[in-house]
């Protein structure tokens, strides 16, 4: 004959005290063992999100940023290169030489490093097969200038236009999906783990109604090994609440002034370099065309400009708004520089426009003589430029020094927490054991 099944098992023990105390301590034991699973689980998978902020998602959001502006960069070098011809420095050359690099080593890597499914994939393959393609097309345009070939300047505005209809767009694209999945290992890494509270609280309750039965049942007013477990499981809460907290104020603070200073600040490098380029071209163009001086208003619009109620707007004005204090002198600097580099560029403008000058119009904005190079539009933008790269390099380290270390404390608590569960589960299992004894 078949034995009774499993309900009526459990009906018979709970008729006698000590059944009654054995699925007392099989209850205590799987809801204290589950809280600790449940915990290390739920805050591992939050280090392992904190551990890419700082690894992963970070790193591959700044290198596609990096890779926007050296391919700008290129661009309004480039452009300067053509203007100075063959009197072109060495120092500009280098420059733009080294502009590629650093765009084509940084997709190489951020290739290397993410994954097949993300979507910054096709944005990193065009841009690999782009780059070449448009280093071509400036090589075409210097040949031909050297030479002294009108061909030359239709080369270059053709390179130029590549950069900013394919390359620079292709770049934005990947910019906006490697901040998308730093914005979405953020929210996973600051997530409440709300499953392992609730778990928590219901440990504590279930201990909590254990020792208030075994009070009104024996009169007992403590026993130890529930009041072990009971206090185990709250230092798991405890910890588990300290430790979040922690971590999610060090993530928010490298988000408020690290990550999201920086996205700022890179937008805004981008807008100088493109009014730079806008300048050039227009030169380059030898004032044929309305598209460039279009461009620079455009441009220096999105950078500067005035609210309904005299307040700076622009993106220089959301980076230093967002700035931490280290880096906010820089951007202000920075501002002061570009304001001066505006007034160079409506000066070299009469001149072309009103006196016929041409040629001091390019001399005013650009010079391979040395002497003169400091009194020059460039001189102002490469000023900006400088202070605009001093301030990343400090909100950098912001982002760093405050991200840091947070996967590791994280890890701690889930392990600790673990640890805090088991214990808890020995000592009721030992506090009601003691009871059980009684019974023998």
């Amino acid at each position: 004959m078949r034995g009774p099944g499993l309900p009526a098992r459990l009906a018979r023990a709970t008729r006698t005290a000590p059944g009654r105390l054995r699925l007392a301590g099989a209850l205590v034991a799987v809801v204290t063992v589950a809280f600790g699973a449940l915990t290390a689980w739920q805050v591992e998978s939050r280090a392992q999100a904190a551990q890419r902020v700082v690894s992963y998602s970070q790193p591959l959001s700044q290198a596609a940023a990096d890779i926007n502006r050296a391919l700008a960069d290129a661009d309004t070098t480039a452009a300067t290169g053509f203007l100075l011809a063959g009197a072109e420095p060495k120092a500009v050359r280098d420059r733009y030489e080294q502009d590629l690099a650093t765009a084509s080593r940084l997709i190489a890597e951020a290739a290397a490093r993410t994954t097949a499914s993300s979507p910054a994939q096709g944005w990193l393959a065009a841009l690999n097969q782009q780059v070449p393609v448009y280093a071509g097309l400036v090589e075409n345009a210097r040949a031909n200038n050297r030479q002294g070939y009108p061909l030359g300047g239709a080369y270059l505005r053709y390179a130029s236009d590549q950069m900013r209809t394919v390359l620079l767009p292709a770049a934005a694209q990947l910019t906006a999906a490697e901040n998308r999945e730093l914005a979405d290992d953020y929210a996973a890494a600051r997530a409440v783990p709300w499953a392992a509270y609730g778990l928590g609280v219901l440990a504590l309750a279930v201990l909590g109604w254990v020792q208030v039965v075994l009070f009104r049942r024996t009169n007992r007013v403590f026993n130890v090994g529930l009041l072990g477990a009971t206090a185990a499981v709250l230092a798991g809460v405890l910890w588990l609440t300290v430790a979040g907290l922690g971590a999610r104020g060090a993530l928010e603070e490298s988000e408020r002034k690290g990550a999201a200073p920086l996205r700022a600040l890179n937008a805004a490098r981008v807008d100088v370099l493109t009014a730079r380029l806008a300048e050039n071209l227009h030169y380059v163009a030898r004032g044929s065309s309305a598209q460039y001086a279009d461009l620079w208003a455009k441009t220096t619009g999105r950078l500067s400009g005035t609210g309904p109620r005299g307040e700076p707007t622009g993106s220089l004005a959301d980076a230093e708004r967002l700035a931490p204090a280290d880096a906010r002198a820089a951007i202000t600097e920075a501002g002061q520089q570009y304001r001066h580099w505006s007034e160079q560029h409506a000066a070299a403008s009469r001149l072309e426009s009103v006196d016929g000058d041409y040629q001091g119009a390019v001399d005013a904005t650009v010079t391979a003589n040395a002497a003169d190079a400091a009194k020059t539009a460039d001189a102002s933008f490469n000023a900006t430029d400088q202070r605009l790269a001093q301030a990343a390099g400090a909100e950098l380290k912001q982002f760093e020094r405050a991200a840091g270390g947070t996967d590791g404390d994280l890890r701690t608590a889930a392990v600790a927490v673990a640890v805090l569960a088991l214990v808890a589960a020995v000592a009721a299992a030992r506090g009601l054991g003691r009871r059980l004894a009684e019974y023998r």
